[in-house]
């Protein structure tokens, strides 16, 4: 299972959101390259990299992240925001993959474009879920699909890799929702990236038991509740 830190950039700052609320943020660190290269030098696989100000629309932290991408020997996932082909094109330039989740439900002939041109392999479809229903939008937004369905449609049309956030735990540190991670991860062929709400070593563990690809780590790493070293030395 890959460990992946996550480095959420609001207004050139690192931050952590609760819920994806952007009143209810803490700022880390005012160098996201600093905290990519701390990470990468702590043993991470990959990078998650979420552009919040492109998420709810109130701008862009393209420069910095393409800065990170350049500082950094290992591979980095762009998401938020990423909403226009011209614009998702720009960030393949530099980055392995994008993740994808608005576009995904609104706008069916821009994906299937994108995934033309780009190939599938390349995007990460964000399924991010309240109440077990798919929301888009920075988390505005019920698409009113639900998790499961959802997903088992997106394999019909030969997607692979998903990125599952329980939004209500998102930065609360109250562990995952494994019971959405379980089934996720049954779906035959699709690999689950989890996200939100990972408190602890075992929290990790038990994301592991339910069969993700990989794990995405973010208010747990930044306040030391958890260190890569340890999980890397665990799983």
């Amino acid at each position: 299972m890959k460990v992946i830190p996550a480095i959420d950039i609001m207004e050139n700052n690192v931050v952590r959101l609760v819920k994806g609320n952007p009143k209810d943020k803490t700022i880390y660190n005012n160098n996201p390259i600093e905290s990519a290269k701390k990470w990468e030098k702590a043993g991470a696989d990959m990078l998650h990299i979420v552009d919040l100000d492109g998420a709810f629309g109130r701008g862009s932290n393209l420069s910095i992240i393409k800065k990170i991408s350049q500082e950094v020997a290992i591979p980095i996932q762009v998401a938020g925001g990423l909403r226009t082909e011209t614009l998702i094109n720009e960030v393949l330039s530099f980055a392995s993959k994008v993740v994808l989740g608005t576009i995904v439900f609104k706008n069916e002939q821009l994906l299937q474009n994108i995934s033309k041109n780009v190939g599938k392999k390349k995007m990460i479809i964000s399924v991010d879920q309240l109440q077990g229903k798919i929301v888009i939008s920075g988390w505005t937004e019920s698409t009113g699909v639900e998790l499961i369905s959802g997903i088992e449609n997106l394999i019909k049309q030969g997607y692979s890799e998903f990125l599952l956030t329980s939004v209500e735990r998102d930065g609360t540190l109250k562990g995952p929702d494994l019971d959405s991670l379980s089934k996720a991860c049954q779906i035959q062929h699709a690999k689950i990236i989890a996200s939100g709400g990972i408190s602890s070593l075992q929290d990790v563990v038990n994301v592991q038991k339910c069969g993700a690809s990989a794990v995405i780590l973010g208010k747990a790493l930044y306040d030391g509740k958890i260190s890569i070293e340890e999980i890397k030395d665990s799983i």
